[in-house]
């Protein structure tokens, strides 16, 4: 079992938002504490975020909650009120100001709160939770998820250590989307070195995620440091900050809905890193792409294709691009027939790497992403039934 920092205790259980498996996550510390957070960039954003954002403004928090396969977007007036009632119902259990209270949910859209359960779930929220499994609340916050997100790492010799967890399988794009993912720290930082060391790491791991290209309302990224294991060294941190995220960044790709295929596209010698980026993203959204790779097929033009889509970039020169599936260059060298077999069965295992060079700059950026399988239109096509 994975603990939770020293400061963090949890509550996990099911109210009945799913039929039988835990569904509401209450994350408490002992006292408000430094807080920060990432969100969704839709403008149909949920309370759920609302509420947070306008919480962080103070950038504190002493407990978070999470409520899973229940969105409660586009519910109006009374979705808001139900969010504000969940929050100052949690407040109120654990003793802390509402304001302190973070929240995220995901699941459908346009379904509001079962509300009478979730009172009944606040009302048996412990005063004090006494939980210590991160495992126990990686699993309580899973939709679709096929299986728990968690990660750990070891602030160098200092003893602190920073654990997460996340869920996170669709509607994930181009920053963060459907996918919630809450990170926590015994180091002692104060809230500006954490907000900006936070926001370093999710724009180098969830800010390149992408599953389907398609925006959620609800994704929510927090991180929350107790301070019980003292201070530390800020590079060691963000070291271990940057594990963490990168860890449960790949997890979620690798559990994409219906995924079988991690991709991890890297773009190098690209003019700066918003080309790199740009141009990775074309490539791992391509619907050919994916199903290429799902198919293990070698069609390196499909990776051509989706670079060329990136028309605004006029410095990309066809001549000067190379294109590789791992290690084994395809263009402008091409291999023969031997060598596309054995490039067939590196597209079959569980992770493959395509590797663009632009040769328009030195910059690189690594995005991460899966295959489109016949699973994926499976889930969605019965999502709601």
């Amino acid at each position: 079992m994975t603990e939770l920092p020293t400061g963090f205790t949890c509550h996990v259980a099911n109210i009945g938002v799913k039929d039988d498996t835990d569904d509401f996550v209450v994350v408490t510390a002992t006292d408000p504490v430094p807080a920060a957070g990432v969100f969704t960039t839709s403008r149909f954003a949920g309370p759920s975020v609302v509420i947070s954002r306008r919480h962080l403004a103070d950038p504190q928090a002493q407990a978070i909650v999470v409520v899973s396969k229940n969105a409660n977007v586009a519910n109006g007036p009374e979705g808001e009120a139900d969010a504000e009632l969940l929050v100052a119902g949690v407040a109120s259990r654990i003793g802390c100001a509402a304001d302190d209270v973070l929240v995220a949910s995901t699941g459908v859209i346009g379904r509001r709160y079962p509300i009478e359960r979730i009172k009944a779930g606040i009302a048996d929220l412990p005063a004090h939770p006494l939980g210590r499994s991160a495992d126990d609340a990686a699993r309580g916050i899973m939709t679709t998820d096929t299986v728990a997100k968690l990660a750990e790492a070891h602030v160098g010799a200092s003893g602190a250590r920073v654990v997460g967890f996340a869920k996170g399988v669709g509607m994930i794009e181009p920053n963060m989307a459907t996918m919630i993912a809450v990170v926590l720290t015994d180091a002692e930082l104060d809230a500006a070195t954490l907000d900006a060391a936070f926001r370093r790491a999710v724009d180098v791991t969830f800010n390149c995620v992408s599953i389907d290209t398609d925006t959620s309302t609800s994704d929510t990224a927090v991180i929350l440091a107790s301070g019980v294991a003292g201070a530390v060294d800020l590079d060691e941190f963000e070291q271990a900050l940057e594990s963490v995220c990168l860890s449960l960044t790949k997890q979620i790709a690798s559990d994409g809905e219906g995924a079988e295929t991690l991709i991890e596209v890297t773009v190098d010698r690209a003019a700066d890193r918003a080309q790199a980026k740009r141009v990775a993203k074309a490539i791992v959204n391509s619907p050919l792409v994916k199903t290429a790779v799902h198919g293990a097929d070698p069609n390196w033009g499909r990776v051509a294709m989706a670079i060329g889509k990136c028309s605004d970039d006029v410095d990309i020169d066809p001549n000067h691009v190379v294109i590789r599936f791992g290690t084994t260059e395809l263009y402008p060298h091409r291999v023969n027939e031997s060598g596309l077999a054995a490039l067939a069965d590196y597209l079959a295992g569980d992770s493959v790497l395509i590797h663009v060079s632009l040769n328009t700059g030195e910059a690189a950026a690594t995005v991460w992403g899966c295959d489109l399988t016949a699973g994926y239109i499976r889930i969605n096509a019965d999502y709601t039934t």
